[in-house]
């Protein structure tokens, strides 16, 4: 759209359903590298990708001309689908329904992408729930926990 500008910075936050370790060192950067992938081919600019075996946080900038919830549809439509075509997995690979979305400022950017680079490390020390728990805290999300976390480990 002419005369539109915009800048919108954006860290979205979805596991593997049932919170599994499934996503395996054999594959996970090739995975983060086809989310990065297809986040910038839908009109969008990824800045990092990464998680651990349960988990993936994507930070980017967005485009308005489509919605998050869109866009996170897509990308983990496609991203399980890959994973399944590839036979990562002896089992079908699925994500969990939902996502968490986290808005930043521009003077925020290079902190949110360091945290996001550094999920290995930091998940050596607390746990996926705790992290999400802590996200909707830190940005006053009304949450009730025994929906955030309802599907069996």
């Amino acid at each position: 759209m002419a005369n539109t500008y915009h800048q919108i910075h954006i860290q979205t936050v979805f596991a593997v359903k049932f919170r599994e370790g499934l996503i395996l060192p054999e594959f996970r950067q090739q995975l983060f590298g086809y989310i990065g992938q297809t986040i910038n081919e839908l009109g969008h600019k990824t800045l990092i990708v990464n998680g651990v075996a349960d988990h993936v946080h994507c930070f980017f900038g967005l485009d308005p001309k489509q919605s998050v919830s869109d866009l996170m549809q897509k990308v983990k439509s496609n991203a399980s689908g890959w994973v399944n075509e590839q036979k990562f997995l002896d089992h079908r690979f699925e994500w969990q329904k939902g996502f968490g979305a986290f808005s930043y400022a521009k003077s925020q950017v290079n902190v949110v992408y360091r945290y996001v680079q550094n999920q290995e490390a930091h998940h050596k020390k607390r746990s996926f729930r705790s992290e999400y728990l802590e996200f909707l805290q830190k940005f006053e999300i009304e949450h009730d926990e025994k929906y955030i976390f309802h599907e069996p480990i």
